[in-house]
């Protein structure tokens, strides 16, 4: 029986697996991919994002937000706020899912590989620069134009110059590894409060080998920064009425 708290739930599993498992796969000791670099993850991450959305479409979803920040963002477009608590909910526990397996996939690396920052690097977002002022700017940052792309993506004007059906998943996909290459060397580009925390809470509670702290002293720059950024972009869509 499909849903639309199945869909998200689901559709978030798929983006952290696929998403952080690029991560792992480029980070870890052992792996075929070690030393692939940003452009290997910041891809993975773009098409952990379109598997993501297809499957949250697929199994009930067809709002396929996996991300509470996109969820306030057109919360505050419409007015209609019934649905992030829900899919808050569903998108963190799917994260912690998604993380979950990545951790059971990659089994035998996490022993291999010495460094405890790299392992929670496979989970969670951490700051290029630990600058929390900068931080959270660049959350807002990138989720404004997450949101707000997003927005003119399904926008009427776009859907009327020809963009045809069914193309939107694949062109956020792009968005995303857009917003990765441009934006994302600074905090890592969570950009997604369930991304960051479900992710973080799956480190903290895993027998990870080797594993360090999670962190937590950050962990709110990837929930209020993605929360504001997508706050703001849905105020600018509702004021430009798209």
């Amino acid at each position: 029986m499909t849903s639309p708290v199945l869909g998200e739930f689901m559709g978030t599993a798929v983006l952290i697996l696929l998403g952080n498992g690029a991560v792992a796969n480029v980070l870890l000791r052992r792996s075929k991919g070690e030393g692939g670099g940003w452009i290997v993850i910041t891809a993975g991450w773009a098409f952990a994002v379109l598997c993501g959305v297809l499957t949250a479409i697929a199994c009930g979803s067809s709002d396929a937000h996996l991300n509470p920040a996109v969820t306030l963002g057109f919360a505050v477009v419409t007015g209609n706020f019934a649905k992030l608590i829900p899919y808050t909910i569903a998108q963190v526990l799917g994260g912690i899912t998604g993380a979950t397996l990545v951790w059971v996939h990659f089994l035998p690396h996490w022993k291999e590989t010495p460094d405890p920052l790299l392992k929670l690097l496979c989970y969670s977002t951490v700051p290029a620069i630990r600058n929390l002022a900068a931080n959270v700017i660049s959350e807002i940052i990138g989720t404004f134009i997450l949101v707000f792309v997003v927005g003119a993506i399904f926008s009427r004007a776009v859907s009327a110059a020809g963009p045809a059906p069914g193309l939107g998943p694949y062109l956020v996909a792009c968005l995303v590894w857009g917003i990765g290459l441009s934006l994302g060397g600074t905090t890592g580009y969570a950009i997604n409060p369930a991304r960051d925390l479900g992710p973080r809470i799956a480190h903290t509670l895993l027998p990870i080998s080797g594993k360090g702290p999670s962190d937590w002293s950050y962990a709110f720059v990837p929930i209020i920064g993605p929360l504001i950024g997508g706050g703001i972009a849905g105020l600018a869509i509702k004021a430009l009425r798209f």
